[in-house]
């Protein structure tokens, strides 16, 4: 486990912008993702019938159709206290293969930090 208070304000801000949005849109997961110029981009899981994306790789999407060339973090709020490979693979495409992902649970507390790679 992560200690959260030991997060630098910017990590600690898309753990906090992640927990919003999934709360505010009263979806599954929130996440948030910061780009190299220090942008943030959020969205919460897409569930249409058409359409099934997580929140995480709603944001890399949201980051890349934005123009970000890079990621700097990435933050996963969700029940399942991991993050699905797939989602990973998103933040590494755009990051890098070092690039954090923060996992918290609901209450914003970070359970694990991962390796996009």
């Amino acid at each position: 486990m992560t200690d959260s208070s030991a997060l630098d304000a910017e990590d600690r801000k898309i753990v906090t912008l992640a927990r919003s949005t999934r709360a505010r849109n009263g979806v599954p997961e929130g996440a948030a993702v910061r780009d190299e110029t220090g942008r943030t981009y959020v969205a919460g899981t897409v569930g249409l019938d058409s359409l099934k994306l997580s929140a995480l790789r709603t944001a890399v999407a949201m980051a890349v159709a934005s123009g970000a060339k890079s990621l700097e973090a990435a933050a996963v709020v969700t029940e399942t206290g991991t993050s699905p490979a797939e989602d990973l693979a998103a933040v590494r495409d755009l990051g890098g293969a070092g690039t954090p992902v923060l996992v918290a649970g609901l209450d914003g507390a970070v359970v694990a930090t991962l390796a996009a790679g």
